[in-house]
């Protein structure tokens, strides 16, 4: 497949940075790659694959970055108007099993410990005139542009700063994606917990960051302090037994100039909660969530020091995560259900429901409008292989 790069300008009549020439185009595509160490070549490779799409996004050319190509994270997207935008993926943050050797070796002299809060990632950002938002593979969800407008004010922001990067965590209820209870918000909310520059993808210090969120009335995660790293590890296990009382999911450790890449840390509770999602639809996320997650737990039994009561109650947990949430789907499906996920989210119109329908169907998710009244509507998410394969099972078929 070879990328007839003089006919990108046929895909709608707008003014973006090359309006006649696809050649031209070809150029500065050349430009922006050498940034990158990437090259022409590349690029068209990436598109044979399915690792890019070219496409045409907000009436402008777009690249779209799938996996990681060269230092191009999963989830970068390059829009080519009047200038070219690149809003970089956001990187993806390690864990750590352990908290005391962990924060001794990986960061220097102080750690900032922020909340790691169960929802959705979201990177903001001005493309053209227009501020989207966009999910952590890098899709512009209409859903949640419109709340973002909504909950948050930032047009000043924007206006004063196009070239940053506002990244964050959709949280609430009424959240199509994961919807978890926080008391705080409610329904629905935002917490901002990098800011972060287009092009280089730098994070600005945990510092200038809250100074910003203070100056624009933004809203942050918790900052929980600010510690040395020798007393960080006793700190943050104090931290995650108070988060773990409240069902919350756990912790993000910062070298607060973000000079270090971060490390997270999460609650037993999160990894039960998890797990009993997962294994309410084993043959879709079942063997995918499971090892992971049963290691997290016996590490954090050993560094705990629990005794032998509260391991046998943590293995009880675990126990019960994985087989009950699979055995009630079992019997919905021997009693021709499916399997699915219904949440509730919060719209003006029905248009709007069907938009975001239309949105999860093109990353091939099963999701149908089963209700909308009054602003709310309900939307199903189903799970076909779980649906199938139980089916399978139930009718006589082999394992």
């Amino acid at each position: 497949m070879q990328i007839d790069w003089n006919k990108t300008c046929g895909l709608k009549k707008v003014h973006y940075v090359c309006p006649k020439c696809g050649n031209e185009f070809k150029k500065s595509l050349q430009r922006m790659l050498k940034k990158f160490n990437l090259d022409i070549e590349r690029i068209e490779k990436g598109i044979k694959s399915g690792k890019i799409k070219f496409y045409e996004s907000l009436g402008f050319p777009t690249l779209h970055f799938k996996k990681d190509v060269g230092k191009l994270e999963a989830g970068t997207v390059i829009y080519f108007h009047k200038k070219v935008d690149i809003i970089r993926g956001f990187p993806k943050i390690r864990r750590t099993l352990l908290l005391s050797p962990t924060i001794e070796k990986h960061f220097k002299d102080f750690v900032a410990v922020e909340e790691k809060m169960n929802g959705y990632n979201v990177r903001i950002a001005k493309v053209g005139e227009k501020i989207v938002a966009l999910t952590r593979g890098g899709f512009i969800c209409p859903f949640t542009t419109n709340k973002v407008m909504e909950l948050l004010n930032l047009e000043d922001f924007f206006n004063d700063f196009p070239d940053l990067i506002v990244c964050g965590e959709m949280i609430g209820t009424h959240n199509p994606y994961v919807p978890h209870y926080y008391p705080e918000v409610g329904k629905l909310g935002f917490r901002i917990f990098d800011i972060r520059r287009k092009v280089s993808n730098e994070a600005l210090s945990v510092y200038e960051k809250n100074k910003l969120l203070k100056k624009y009335n933004l809203p942050g995660v918790r900052l929980f302090g600010i510690f040395d790293v020798e007393e960080a590890p006793k700190k943050i296990e104090e931290i995650i037994k108070e988060l773990e009382k409240e069902n919350r999911e756990g912790v993000v450790i910062k070298d607060p100039e973000m000079k270090i890449p971060p490390v997270k840390y999460t609650c037993g509770r999160a990894h039960h909660s998890e797990l009993k999602f997962a294994f309410t639809f084993p043959f879709d996320f079942g063997r995918h969530f499971l090892f992971s997650r049963v290691i997290r737990e016996g590490f954090q039994s050993y560094e705990f020091k629990e005794s032998r009561e509260e391991m046998r109650e943590r293995a009880k947990r675990i126990g019960e995560s994985i087989l009950l949430p699979m055995i009630e789907t079992i019997k919905k499906i021997a009693e021709n259900g499916v399997a699915h996920e219904d949440v509730i989210i919060d719209v003006e119109t029905k248009a709007e429901a069907e938009k975001l329908i239309r949105h999860l169907r093109k990353q091939g998710v099963i999701a149908k409008l089963v209700s909308y009244k009054d602003g709310k509507a309900k939307i199903r998410r189903i799970y076909q292989s779980t649906t199938d394969k139980i089916k399978h099972y139930l009718n006589g078929g082999l394992y």
